[in-house]
């Protein structure tokens, strides 16, 4: 039977051989096919997603991939040629993906295969590509697949292993990982080139319940890695599965780093799950089809079919070994820790294998858009539907740097209650432990990513006496301060809403502006970049008697004004006197 057929279809598995896991199960429902799928070959499982290859065509087709032709040094050139587009100055909606087909190291060795960097997030329209979704219809999609996950079916063979390398071919340099094109992401600073963009696979052992979990892995030779898996509390489901290996006696724990997922398996690496759930269900609910599993060669674990490499291997859960240094997410260099020894047993590939590489480090990178996107609407449907907090408009999470996880932004509108802008600020401080150290509640003239602005709110819309409020006993979640010390950190939670009507925007309207733009481009000044706010505009204490007179004196009138204000001279007021408190009829005044 097809998978394409509209009845149901029945995976029948041995359960011994596959040690429990959770993927024999009766799968139900039609499939739903999905735009601009590559044909699969022959021999492929048949599959309604698109693979890496796939993406990588739409991106290119989308004016989205820069393909590098010439050779470019992994080691020292490849990351810091990407990043200039976060650093540059330009505008995210400028970022590409870069497809790096002449791969060669410091020493000069050549790469048969290609990588790709940024292929999944370097900007919003990457990720929306790959979700096949407009970036404003993500958050919801992500919710209908959360709550309406679609089983996995197993395939006996698989893309992925079409070439496999094991026993000595691992052995020596230049063989086993040593011969995959990995980069070194923080040239300068790192001591190992790092696997970066990783779905990695490892098993509850009580239950059976996959999890796939983005871990930094670190070469240190050609068949041996060392894995950083989060410790932190509420961290990596990873870790979760080591430690009960760990509390079973098992010395060993099978893992399985997979690289190149389907995009909307990538996807799952960077986003928090409960720890039971397998994100792979999560994925098919993202597709509307199930995602083709496969049996990995030497460890008792599933894989995705059409993942481009994996990388197979046993965990030594009593052994530790040195890691780092390496660049990481929260903008800081994370120095050397005892990590997870891997030993490396067989890595399988696509004939056509194309490795990843997300570009990390100091935010705005690949993986904080990753996040950004998944993030925000989550944190919007706690405030708004979870909590029912009326006049929330959206959340943002703060990028550059602060990497999401330090400063939350609530926008609410304007003549939302106090009581409300409280309950948002603490709703966001506790809703994950790892964000929102900083809460700050602003009004929808303000711009969520101008720190300037930001500024520009607590300056003159904030009392912090009143405005301001400390929280004590939160953790230090990640960061360059290790939550497992014990220090604690604490929380600070900001109302910057404007509490009355206040003055207007003290530049010109966006009429006049439009105007002085029109005349800048007609002589040939440079190109402009407007950054809000760009134009005036009221913020509630504006009366018709002062846009009256503001028309009059754009129009050339303003004679016309000293002759209406001449009528309204008065003796005995000390200058700066306003004339809400010298004249009669103020209070009947509309202002906008």
């Amino acid at each position: 039977m097809g998978l394409s057929s509209h009845f149901e279809c029945i995976v029948c598995m041995d359960m011994e051989r596959l040690g429990g896991c959770q993927y024999a199960a009766v799968w139900y429902g039609k499939l739903i096919g999905i735009f601009a799928i590559r044909v699969p070959e022959n021999d492929e499982p048949k599959r309604d997603y698109r693979d890496l290859h796939d993406h990588i065509k739409a991106l290119d087709e989308a004016g989205l991939l820069i393909t590098v032709d010439e050779p470019v040094d992994k080691d020292a050139e490849m990351h810091a040629l990407v990043r200039w587009q976060f650093v540059g100055g330009l505008k995210e909606s400028e970022r590409k993906a870069f497809l790096f087909t002449n791969v060669v190291n410091a020493k000069g060795r050549k790469y048969d295969l290609p990588i790709v960097v940024g292929a999944l997030a370097a900007n919003q329209d990457i990720y929306s590509v790959g979700m096949q979704a407009p970036v404003d219809e993500i958050g919801a999609k992500w919710d209908a697949a959360i709550n309406n996950p679609i089983d996995p079916v197993v395939v006996e063979d698989a893309p992925c292993h079409e070439v496999i390398i094991e026993g000595e071919a691992l052995l020596g340099e230049g063989n086993g990982i040593d011969s995959l094109p990995i980069p070194v992401s923080t040239p300068g600073f790192d001591a190992a080139p790092t696997l970066t963009s990783t779905n990695v696979v490892t098993c509850d052992p009580e239950t059976g319940v996959q999890n796939m979990g983005t871990y930094r892995a670190a070469l240190k030779a050609p068949d041996r890695m060392v894995v950083r898996m989060a410790t932190r509390v509420g961290g990596a489901g990873g870790y979760a599965h080591y430690k009960k290996h760990q509390a079973r006696g098992d010395k060993k724990m099978p893992v399985a780093i997979v690289l190149g997922c389907p995009p909307v398996v990538a996807f799952m690496g960077p986003q928090k799950l409960p720890l039971d759930r397998d994100e792979v269900g999560v994925a098919g609910g993202l597709a509307g089809a199930p995602i083709n599993m496969v049996k990995a060669r030497t460890v008792d674990l599933m894989v995705p079919a059409e993942a481009e490499l994996v990388i197979e291997g046993i965990i030594d859960t009593e052994m530790v070994e040195p890691e780092g240094p390496f660049g990481e997410s929260h903008g800081h260099v994370a120095l050397e820790e005892f990590n997870m020894p891997m030993q490396v047993t067989a890595i399988t590939h696509r004939k056509d294998a194309v490795l990843t590489s997300y570009i990390s480090q100091a935010a705005p990178s690949e993986s904080s858009v990753i996040k950004r996107v998944a993030y925000e609407p989550l944190f919007l449907a706690h405030l708004r539907d979870g909590l029912g907090i009326k006049g929330i408009k959206k959340v943002s999470l703060h990028e550059p740097l602060t990497g999401l996880l330090r400063v939350t932004i609530i926008t609410v509108e304007r003549e939302t209650p106090k009581t409300e802008i409280w309950r948002a600020l603490y709703g966001s401080a506790f809703f994950k432990g790892d964000c929102s150290k900083v809460c700050i509640a602003v009004n929808e003239d303000i711009d969520p990513d101008n720190a300037d602005a930001l500024l520009w709110a607590i300056a003159y819309r904030l009392n912090p006496v009143d405005d301001v409020l400390t929280l004590a006993h939160r953790g230090q979640g990640h960061g360059p301060k290790r939550e497992h010390t014990g220090e604690e950190d604490s929380t600070l939670l900001i109302d910057a809403t404007m509490k009355s009507d206040m003055p207007p925007v003290a530049l010109p309207t966006q009429e006049y502006m439009e105007r002085g733009l029109k005349l800048w481009n007609k002589l040939g000044l440079p190109s402009v970049r407007p950054t809000p706010p760009w134009f005036g505009y009221s913020l509630g204490d504006w009366t018709q008697d002062w846009a009256d007179a503001a028309t009059r004196a754009a129009a050339g009138d303003y004679l016309e004004n000293g002759a209406r204000t001449l009528q309204r001279q008065q003796k005995g007021l000390v200058p700066e006197t306003s004339v809400r408190d010298a004249e009669d009829g103020w209070d009947e005044k509309e202002t906008f």
